[in-house]
């Protein structure tokens, strides 16, 4: 009897250590840990949505940090009477919001 108890500790003590192994990673930066990372992320989840020649065309990205929150927008571009691109204009962007800690997609959206 005393052995069956002790086998099953054992086992019980080994099931236990392999679920502390098996315990997910957590980076103490977060996941999406600077504004490079949060950019790729972003622009992982927009092409699919909006098309990678559409979105490309807004690079480049900024992103800004506020409450552990990557905010990412695209660059809008007009065409002036020549054909050349001019920053300033009417018109909207791909915006995503990022959580840094865990890298879910908080918000998505593409302005008109």
């Amino acid at each position: 009897m005393r052995v069956r108890v002790f086998r099953s500790a054992i086992l019980l003590l080994a099931a236990a250590a392999v679920c502390q192994s098996a315990a997910s990673y957590k980076p103490t930066s977060g996941f999406v840990p600077d504004s490079k990372t949060a950019v790729a992320v972003a622009e992982a989840v927009l092409i699919p949505v909006y098309g990678k020649e559409h979105i490309e065309s807004e690079r480049p990205f900024t992103a800004t940090l506020k409450r552990d929150v990557w905010t990412i927008e695209g660059t809008l571009y007009c065409l002036d009477t020549k054909g050349a691109k001019i920053a300033d204009c009417d018109g909207g962007v791909a915006v995503v919001k990022i959580s840094k800690s865990d890298g879910r997609v908080l918000y998505m959206l593409h302005g008109q």
